[in-house]
């Protein structure tokens, strides 16, 4: 059954969301770009209201996380359909998928709370496809999650969760940001949005003290540009040169089929630029076995987490300060 959203306005019949940065205007009868919020004469229902397309048993670092609770388990949910209309959509066999998609699982607060304890999970994910267009579930679902126990609540999004969502998440630990390139260019064409909501999304994640860390992945001539990748790193040092960056390996879906794979060298060239920059912390995304899938003090350089793929090998922190040289490490344990 749909529930009446948390967040919108009501103008004379029509009504204004307020769930995304996309703050879609529907006159009665008309769904938002969303596609599972619908205006009902003058109330804004919303369709996915407990409805899972995905549940999975992840290790953190697969959302990826690599600062944030490294090492552990994370119960992942997602719904189905998005807020965004991406070619290269990893995910799109459900991010494409509306509400008659037929894998769907109906489930209560509750259940998401008896899952994590029964698969003995650290944590919950809302993950998939774009939670921000699951927000009255993911937040009720959280809030019951946090009351079973010292369990920790991720989001892994597009960054276009409104102000007003992110407010009423008050529960939210910490948060993994697609940015998917760094000029409105790009974000018009590939994923029909905009960049400068984007950024005002990681910046006030960040004035609410919520964890983050950030994904970019390189598209090879989309995204892959110097310059753009040293302007994206210009701006998360701006914001606080410790938070850990993903720079990920594309490989070819969904209307993308036609590009090749991001080179090895072009990700390297982009944690360098970083790393230039003064990024403490920057990581290689999908190439397995990397040496920059692994955490290094930036300090002194010694290799803090040692990871193969999506699992540690070694951890050598002490507490969460370098065991050589005492650097205290953007890092939560």
């Amino acid at each position: 059954m749909p529930v009446e959203s948390y967040l919108y306005e009501k103008l004379d019949g029509d009504v204004r969301c307020k769930t995304c940065n996309h703050h879609c205007l529907l006159k009665p009868g008309k769904w938002g770009i969303c596609r599972v919020r619908k205006n009902e004469n003058g109330r804004l229902m919303v369709y996915n209201y407990g409805k899972a397309s995905s549940i999975a048993l992840d290790p953190i670092e697969k959302k990826p996380f690599h600062n944030f609770k490294p090492g552990t388990s994370v119960l992942s949910f997602g719904t189905v359909s998005c807020n965004f209309r991406c070619l290269h959509c990893q995910n799109y066999s459900i991010a494409f998928a509306d509400l008659s998609y037929p894998y769907l699982r109906e489930l209560a607060p509750e259940d998401v709370a008896d899952m994590v304890e029964e698969r003995r999970a650290d944590g919950v994910a809302w993950t998939y496809n774009e939670p921000g267009i699951w927000h009255e579930f993911a937040l009720d679902a959280s809030r019951e999650v946090k009351k079973r126990g010292n369990y920790y609540v991720v989001y892994v999004t597009n960054g276009y969760v409104s102000k007003d969502a992110i407010d009423q998440l008050d529960m939210l630990d910490a948060a993994n940001v697609d940015v998917k390139g760094f000029t409105e260019r790009f974000y018009k064409k590939v994923c029909k949005a905009r960049l400068e909501r984007v950024m005002e999304t990681v910046e006030y994640l960040h004035k609410k003290k919520i964890f983050i860390e950030i994904t970019y992945l390189i598209i090879p001539e989309e995204n892959d540009d110097e310059k753009e990748i040293r302007q994206f790193a210009e701006w998360v040092y701006g914001i606080d040169k410790r938070i850990p960056v993903h720079f990920s390996r594309f490989h070819p879906d969904f209307k993308m089929v036609d590009r090749a794979p991001t080179p090895i060298s072009t990700l390297e060239m982009a944690v360098r630029v970083a790393k230039d920059v003064g990024l403490e912390y920057v990581y290689v995304g999908n190439v397995w076995g990397h040496e920059y899938e692994d955490t290094y003090c930036p300090k002194c350089g010694t290799r803090l987490i040692d990871r193969e793929g999506f699992y540690v090998v070694k951890n050598v922190l002490d507490g969460d300060r370098c065991p050589e040289c005492g650097y205290r490490q953007n890092i939560v344990l």
